[in-house]
């Protein structure tokens, strides 16, 4: 009997042991996915100190979770940690933009010459559809929503190319962009250039022409690198690192 009665407290002990490890690691999601969003959209600029009590406080949560995000984000690259001092969202320089696109422009290109000769109809018509996301100047749910759509129509374009290991580094990569372009959209109107870059690289995709894929990805991505490094660097408010 008494065996019996250890054994049941033991389970009971265990189970809201596990209760309380579930709702930390759930408190460190939430704190997690609202970090990063504020960092890829900005609302942390880039170079911003942070504190895990302020973060904290902010989010109604104990420094706890707050501290195991911000860990995450460090493996990601989003957030940069001085020992003994704290953290702070990893600033966005001339060399990182440079290196982003370098590297998106050579997956891309492969990915997009592969996509040309091995994308359907269907697929093509998707693509087609997203090429054609707007936003308006200034209205961030738009810009979010533009943004979105771009990485969904370079996503699929990666999907398209039958290489899974090639479309997740892309990905990886676009993920990364994001914040970028987000700091773009707040100082110049893109819609024009993306629009009749994502035309000419859609109407390569239904003439199965790789090479004029290749060629159009690559144009796409030098226009893109070119025109947000000119505007933040043109902008005295820019959140670039010089």
């Amino acid at each position: 009997m008494a065996r019996a009665k250890s054994a049941a407290a033991d389970s009971s002990d265990n189970k809201r042991a596990s209760q309380r490890n579930e709702k930390a690691k759930s408190l460190a999601d939430q704190a997690y996915c609202q970090l990063r969003e504020d960092i890829i959209t900005c609302k942390l600029h880039p170079g911003n100190d942070l504190s895990e009590q302020d973060l904290a406080e902010s989010l109604k949560m104990s420094k706890t979770p707050v501290r195991e995000a911000l860990a995450r984000l460090a493996l990601e690259g989003l957030v940069e940690v001085f020992p003994r001092r704290g953290y702070r969202v990893t600033p966005v320089t001339v060399k990182s933009v440079n290196d982003v696109f370098t590297v998106r422009k050579a997956l891309e290109g492969v990915a997009c010459e592969l996509a040309a000769v091995r994308m359907d109809g269907s697929e093509i018509d998707q693509v087609e559809e997203l090429s054609q996301a707007r936003y308006i100047p200034g209205e961030e749910p738009t810009v979010a929503s533009f943004i979105k759509a771009n990485n969904a129509f370079h996503s699929a374009i990666a999907e398209a190319s039958r290489v899974p290991r090639l479309k997740q580094l892309i990905d990886s990569y676009l993920e990364e962009s994001t914040r970028l372009f987000h700091m773009g959209a707040a100082v110049r109107d893109v819609n024009p250039e993306t629009i009749k870059d994502h035309a000419r690289i859609v109407t390569a995709l239904r003439a199965h022409d790789p090479d004029a894929a290749r060629e159009a990805i690559h144009e796409h991505t030098e226009n893109t690198r070119h025109g947000l490094l000119t505007a933040l660097i043109s902008d005295r408010e820019s959140l670039l690192v010089l």
